[in-house]
């Protein structure tokens, strides 16, 4: 139970980032202009969102194949955390009137189309491939737990690598700010979720 605090203050950090930006309009600090289609703040609110519905689905399906109060915690405020930041990106994309999907492949905006190859679908850095979720799904008890604290940190690596490329790239004020909440409470879940490996005689992945 000792890292109930620091899981609920990262939950709570995020929320709060999320919830303090949500009144802004879409042009907020962007010289009022709409954000074209191939820019980094479109390309990071469309791949991001992608992101982030696996992290809310790893998350549920963990809930269900342990009883531990810790991880099944943790997971509850990943998925409402990434969950909220999805819709508000895809709420922006909505304001901006540009489309959800691109058919470019993911990353372009950050110039790097061609790192992930979409093979057994990681389509971005981090992302569980379809084999890895099928696997969580029929674990249960601490291998469960230890798999999805594997994946977590992994996708949470792809994310934050992903978020500071917006901080660097976006134009709009109000999404640098998402990015960079993102980035500060997905390293802390990072160093978090490394405690919960060691105590349960495992570590991260390679």
């Amino acid at each position: 139970m000792r890292h109930a605090g620091l899981i609920a203050g990262a939950a709570t950090a995020a929320l709060v980032a999320a919830g303090a930006i949500t009144y802004a309009v879409a042009g907020d600090d962007g010289g009022g202009r709409t954000p074209s289609a191939e820019s980094a703040d479109a390309g990071f609110a469309r791949d991001m969102a992608v992101h982030h519905q696996q992290a809310v689905e790893m998350s549920y399906i963990v809930r269900d194949r342990t009883k531990d109060e810790e991880v099944r915690r943790l997971a509850y405020d990943i998925a409402q955390t990434q969950a909220n930041q999805r819709g508000m990106m895809l709420g922006w994309l909505d304001l901006w009137a540009l489309p959800k999907v691109s058919s470019e492949p993911p990353m372009t905006w950050m110039d790097m189309g061609g790192m992930a190859s979409g093979k057994d679908g990681a389509l971005m850095p981090g992302m569980a491939t379809n084999s890895e979720m099928k696997k969580l799904g029929e674990l249960s008890g601490k291998q469960a737990e230890v798999f999805y604290l594997q994946l977590m940190t992994d996708h949470h690596k792809g994310g934050v690598h992903m978020a500071e490329g917006c901080v660097a790239r976006c134009q709009v004020g109000v999404e640098k700010r998402l990015a960079q909440g993102m980035v500060d409470a997905q390293q802390s879940e990072i160093s978090l979720m490394a405690d919960m490996l060691k105590e349960r005689g495992a570590a991260p992945r390679p």
